[in-house]
């Protein structure tokens, strides 16, 4: 089961040495997700990530830098719905209900589904899915390898999000409590160790 890891929506000062260090961790895919961010900001971050990782980065948002570094991706969203002319990389989306699964399965190489469990960042933000309902998504390939659960992944949860039938699991506020590269890198590995646990079971 992959593990991805999603950016805080605001930039800190020791981000780019986050990001390297969970690469050099192993992290097989990293989602540069900055909202709000100007794409000068943005741009000046993707420059302090070491070159050999940008095939590893899907961008949100700010995806004319997609082509200009030749990121490994870009994720489609209401906000921006169409990738960047002549881009050939993956393509991710985001999905909040089965049937928005149903209705991107086709057009996207894997597909977030959240909340799935109580959000870790932002208050207030439930689970909206019933562990039955997720299960007979399963049952019925609603839930597949191209679907990756997103919302409230704890290392505590990643075996129910495996037997939930899902390819992968999307962490962000599991990780960036702290700004201090070594202990992001701790926390990731945790998810890691559980990960290839599972993997051996």
């Amino acid at each position: 089961m992959k593990i991805i890891v999603i950016t805080r929506p605001d930039l800190f000062s020791a981000e780019a040495e986050c990001i390297n260090s969970l690469f050099d961790s192993g992290l097989e895919r990293l989602h540069l997700r900055k909202p709000n961010a100007a794409n000068d900001d943005v741009e000046r971050l993707v420059q302090q990530i070491a070159p050999e990782h940008y095939s590893k980065i899907s961008i949100h948002y700010h995806h004319e830098l997609a082509n200009q570094f030749r990121l490994g991706g870009v994720h489609l969203n209401r906000a921006c719905p169409t990738p960047p002319s002549e881009f050939s990389g993956l393509i991710s989306r985001s999905c909040h209900s089965f049937s928005d699964l149903d209705e991107q399965r086709e057009t996207a190489d894997y597909m977030f589904l959240s909340p799935i469990f109580d959000s870790i960042s932002k208050s207030g933000y439930s689970a909206a899915f019933t562990r039955q309902e997720l299960i007979g998504a399963k049952q019925v390939g609603r839930i597949n390898e191209k679907v990756v659960a997103l919302g409230g992944i704890t290392p505590e949860n990643l075996t129910d999000v495996k037997d939930f039938g899902f390819g992968g699991a999307a962490i962000l506020g599991g990780i960036w409590q702290t700004e201090k590269p070594k202990e992001i890198v701790n926390r990731y590995l945790q998810y890691r160790k559980v990960t290839n646990r599972i993997s051996e079971i």
